[in-house]
C-alpha cells in the first residue's frame, strides 16, 4: 500500500547520474529535477542511482545534495535517498544522540522495531554497527534511563517469526500475563516485556484481541489508564505500532502539523519512512481519525521544495 508512485519507463541509472549532475552543477540548483527524479525511484533504483553516480563522477551523491540543498527539504531529499536500513540507523542514532529521551523522541526507536519486518531491523541493526562501530543495543543500554531502556532494549534485539502461524492457547495465557502486569502496574515486568519484544506481530495482535474479549478493554486504554508516566506512553507507541502502524504514523502527521509552527522532522520521517510500506493506509486512516485528507492538511502546513517533494512522495503526478 506504498503512495510512491513510479515511472513505468524509468530511465537507466546513468541517465538518472547525469540528470541529478546536471541539475547540482553550474549556477544554482536544479530543484524540481532532483525531485522528480529521486522522488519517483523506489529503493533498489536509487541505491543504483548512488552506486552509478559515484563511479562516473567520484563523489558521494548524499554528500553533494547535502552541499548543494539546504532546510528541511535537504533533510527529507538525504534520508529518502539512503538505503532504508542506513536511514533508519541514522535516524536512531540522531534519537540516541539527543539530548532529551523521553517517549515522543524514542518513539522512532519503537517505529523501528515494531512497525517494521524482522528482516529489516536485522539490517538497521547491521548498518548501525558498520556507519557509528558500535551496536543499537549498547548505545541504547548506555543512553537511555531506565526502565524505558529494558523495553527498547528488548525490542530491538529480537528476531521475530514472520509468519502467520498463530497459537490460540499462548494468545489466551499471554493476555492474561500482560493483563495481571497492567493490573499490577509492573510495566517493565519480565514477562511483559518477553511477550511484546519476542512474539511474531501476528501472534501479539492475536494476544491483544483475546484481551479484549477476555477483559472488555483494548490493552492500549488499559495502560493509558495506568498512569501518564513516561513508560506508560512508550507502551502505547509500542502497541499501537504492533497492532495498527498505520494509526501510529496518522497520529505522527497530525501532530506534527498541528498548533503553533510545525514538526518538520516528525513529517518528514513518517512521509519518508512510510512511503514504500502503508503510507496509503496511513493516509486512509488519518481520513477516519480526524476527518480531514492527509495531502490537503500537508499542503497547507508546508511550503516550496520541501512541500513538493513531500507531494511526490505521497503519489503527486504534478
Amino acid at each position: 500500500m506504498a503512495t510512491l508512485w513510479l515511472l513505468d519507463d524509468v530511465p537507466s541509472p546513468t541517465q538518472d547520474s547525469e540528470t541529478l549532475r546536471k541539475a547540482v552543477q553550474g549556477f544554482g540548483t536544479d530543484e524540481e529535477a532532483i525531485i522528480l527524479t529521486l522522488g519517483r525511484r523506489n529503493a533498489s533504483q536509487r541505491r543504483e542511482i548512488r552506486e552509478k553516480y559515484q563511479q562516473l563522477y567520484k563523489e558521494h551523491l548524499i554528500d553533494r545534495l547535502y552541499s548543494e540543498l539546504s532546510g528541511d527539504f535537504r533533510k527529507a531529499v538525504m534520508l529518502w535517498t539512503y538505503d532504508p536500513p542506513e536511514r533508519d540507523a541514522i535516524l536512531a542514532n540522531e534519537t540516541l544522540r539527543a539530548r532529551r529521551k523521553g517517549p515522543k523522541e524514542l518513539q522512532v526507536i519503537v517505529e523501528i522495531a515494531c512497525a517494521s519486518s524482522p528482516h529489516h531491523l536485522m539490517a538497521v541493526r547491521q548498518a548501525y554497527c558498520s556507519r557509528f562501530d558500535g551496536s543499537i543495543e549498547e548505545d541504547i543500554a548506555s543512553l537511555v534511563p531506565l526502565p524505558l531502556k529494558k523495553i527498547l532494549v528488548g525490542l530491538v534485539s529480537s528476531f521475530r517469526y514472520d509468519k502467520e502461524l498463530v497459537n490460540a492457547d499462548v494468545a489466551n495465557s499471554e493476555a492474561e500475563i500482560l493483563h495481571n502486569a497492567i493490573k499490577m502496574k509492573q510495566l517493565d515486568n519480565d514477562d511483559l516485556v518477553y511477550v511484546l519484544s519476542t512474539r511474531s506481530f501476528s501472534q501479539i495482535r492475536a494476544t491483544f484481541k483475546s484481551y479484549e474479549q477476555r477483559f472488555g478493554n483494548h490493552i492500549h486504554e488499559d495502560i493509558k489508564a495506568s498512569g501518564n508516566g513516561t513508560l506508560e506512553s512508550l507502551l502505547g507507541v509500542v502497541i499501537w505500532c504492533i497492532d495498527t502502524p498505520e494509526k501510529h504514523f496518522a497520529e505522527v502527521i497530525r501532530t506534527s502539523i498541528l498548533g503553533l509552527g510545525t514538526d518538520e522532522d516528525s513529517l518528514t520521517r513518517a512521509i519518508v519512512t512510510r512511503a514504500e510500506i502503508d503510507l496509503k493506509k496511513v493516509r486512509a486512516e488519518y481520513l477516519k481519525m480526524y476527518k480531514s485528507s492527509l495531502d490537503n492538511d500537508v499542503t497547507g502546513d508546508t511550503s516550496g521544495d520541501y512541500r513538493r517533494f513531500l507531494m511526490t512522495l505521497l503519489g503527486s503526478k504534478r
